[in-house]
């Protein structure tokens, strides 16, 4: 089909893994009438956004890319920003998708026009798009989580968010803040700690680590990967068994962790040789609650001279550092916020309104779910990747995108075999479907492991991760199932 400027037959929302991943099957199979809007000036998502230093995927290299395009000169096991965001730049050149990239184009709202049967997008900066279908790709790691503390608009020096690193800031001999020791702190703060004269990290709840495994991959393992792409593609599946192995305390019972457990007790063991810093590194819950986190550098980090972790809580911020509740006050020149991201209302602030103008905020008030974390009754020809429950807390989030997009190709599929013009999931199949993971859920260790975390809603509903395998939910999403559809 020709390219369609403002009316294409698709839409498709954000140029990360998600929505590079829908514009290359989409081509693959011979459609070409479709736009990706991208907010920024670039393409690339989270890995365009995060320059951190030390900033790098915590998922194997060979892994954390496409099936379809395996990539044999991945430099090290585990891939720097860069080299990661230089993969999807090429995935995106080698498909042709420049052509269908709108940069700059902020979606502000989108209306289902029942009228002409078409879906109504409009941008901030006042452009229309009119479409057939949208395919929403905006991903779940894009909106900074910054706390409300008290005086923090008083700061009289450098502030700034981990996703939103101030490159002009040179940290070499100040004093540093870090509030926070998530997945993105405990990956700077070892880079930062060698040039500050100061780093004060300020821990609320500390995280489960295990060592990183990361090494160069030698120029003979690269070169015999690219003379033989099945030898390649074999170390992947190994890869991904391997990380798969690692589910079965999540999708089948808590107890099961405990083997996942003694490793991260071992590792602070043998990286930590003060008790009382031990100590206050040790989670109180069961691994796996939160994210678990891997590092080989971040507790030798916090060993250093010019480095100390405060469990304080922090009663506020004055124009020269930061308070805690005992009273005591640590002047500093630079706060960040390694905080992560606001990941579930990423999804249910979306401005969209289905039949009737409904919205889809008033539909998830009582929380977001989805089909498969793809579809939504109501809302006809409208896709969700990384929607609800579709989250991992072990293997490659890369991988369920692949297996998102293979299903709304089978929607769209659907639609031609039936010469229709919408689809909409049943509203039956989405409740079977939700009642059903919310039920495992409820005995997983996520919600049993004694901890709270950014997987939960506001209500403690975990609305985040897909409770088991991820091949089950490769097999459970291969092809729409036409019962649990409305094609009209």
């Amino acid at each position: 089909m020709s390219h369609a400027g403002n009316d294409p037959a698709i839409v498709i929302i954000g140029s990360g893994f998600a929505g590079l991943a829908m514009a290359i099957r989409l081509k693959q199979a011979g459609f070409q009438d479709f736009v990706i809007l991208e907010k920024n000036d670039d393409l690339g998502g989270t890995w365009r956004d995060n320059t951190y230093p030390g900033c790098a995927c915590d998922v194997p290299s060979h892994m954390y890319s496409f099936s379809f395009e395996l990539n044999p000169d991945w430099s090290r096991m585990f891939a720097p920003q860069r080299e990661i965001w230089e993969y999807m730049r090429r995935c995106a050149a080698k498909y042709g998708l420049a052509a269908h990239i709108r940069y700059r184009c902020t979606v502000e709202r989108m209306e289902w026009d029942d009228a002409i049967g078409r879906w109504r997008i409009a941008t901030i900066a006042g452009e229309a798009y009119t479409a057939r279908a949208i395919v929403s790709g905006i991903g779940a790691l894009h909106v900074p989580s910054i706390p409300e503390i008290p005086g923090a608009d008083r700061f009289a020096g450098a502030a700034f968010h981990s996703a939103q690193w101030a490159q002009t800031c040179d940290l070499a001999g100040k004093r540093v803040a870090v509030i926070g020791t998530g997945a993105s702190a405990i990956q700077f703060i070892p880079e930062i700690a060698k040039h500050a004269a100061r780093v004060h990290v300020f821990q609320r709840t500390p995280p489960w680590i295990h060592p990183r495994p990361d090494f160069a991959i030698p120029p003979a393992v690269r070169a015999t990967f690219a003379a033989a792409p099945p030898l390649m593609r074999a170390f992947r599946d190994g890869i991904y068994w391997l990380l798969e192995a690692r589910a079965v305390g999540f999708a089948v019972h808590p107890k099961l962790m405990a083997p996942l457990q003694r490793v991260a007790r071992h590792h602070i063991e043998r990286q930590i040789g003060d008790p009382a810093l031990r100590a206050k590194v040790t989670p109180d819950y069961t691994i796996g609650c939160k994210r678990i986190l891997l590092s080989s550098d971040y507790y030798p980090a916090l060993t250093r001279p010019n480095v100390d972790l405060i469990t304080d809580p922090i009663a506020r911020i004055t124009e020269t550092g930061l308070v805690c509740a005992d009273g005591r006050a640590y002047e500093v020149d630079v706060i960040i916020y390694g905080t992560g991201f606001k990941t579930v209302e990423a999804v249910a602030e979306l401005n969209v309104a289905g039949h009737d103008g409904v919205k889809l905020q008033d539909v998830w008030r009582g929380g977001i779910e989805a089909y498969h974390g793809i579809t939504v009754a109501g809302f006809p020809n409208f896709f969700l990747l990384l929607g609800p429950n579709t989250g991992l807390g072990h293997n490659s989030v890369v991988f369920m995108i692949e297996s998102q997009v293979r299903h709304v190709m089978s929607c769209l599929r659907l639609i031609a075999r039936q010469n229709g013009e919408t689809i909409e999931v049943r509203a039956s199949a989405l409740r079977r479907f939700n009642d059903g993971i919310q039920r495992r859920l409820r005995t997983a260790v996520w919600s049993e492991g004694g901890c709270k975390s950014w997987y939960l809603d506001a209500d403690g509903v975990n609305r985040a991760l897909w409770p088991g395998f991820s091949f089950e939910y490769w097999a459970r999403t291969r092809r729409a199932r036409r019962a649990d559809y409305v094609v009209r």
